[in-house]
């Protein structure tokens, strides 16, 4: 088990996560669906993004939120997310930042699934 403490560890977490996403399902049809071929470049702005994030390493720019707002996604798309997040965390790494990670992940999907019931519930 490693503590989060460089890129090295962010991409071992955005790997292994986003390896479960595209092979689950539930969010592979979601995920591969919108993303398609372009994985590599979604990968390496999630790189940047949880630098970001736990690192405070700012390379990420950008608005998280807006490319989410259309998914067909509803609450157990964000449990299924969170599950496979906490998971990949468990299974990698230990310390303040791997407990941060799902803090933050997990204030991160309530949001966004707050905004898109919002968005949605006002734009049928």
């Amino acid at each position: 088990m490693k503590q989060i403490e460089s890129l090295e560890e962010i991409e071992l977490l955005v790997d292994s996560f986003y390896g479960k996403v595209r092979k689950d399902d539930l969010l592979a049809p979601i995920f591969n669906g919108v993303i398609q071929d372009n994985w590599p470049k979604h990968l390496e702005k999630m790189y940047s993004f949880w630098q970001t994030v736990l690192l405070e390493d700012h390379t990420y720019h950008g608005s998280p939120f807006a490319p989410h707002l259309k998914l067909a996604v509803v609450g157990k798309h964000f449990e299924r997310w969170k599950h496979l997040f906490f998971e990949t965390i468990d299974e990698n790494f230990i310390g303040e930042k791997a407990e941060e990670a799902k803090i933050r992940a997990a204030k991160m999907a309530e949001m966004f699934q707050l905004k898109i019931e919002y968005f949605n519930r006002d734009n049928p």
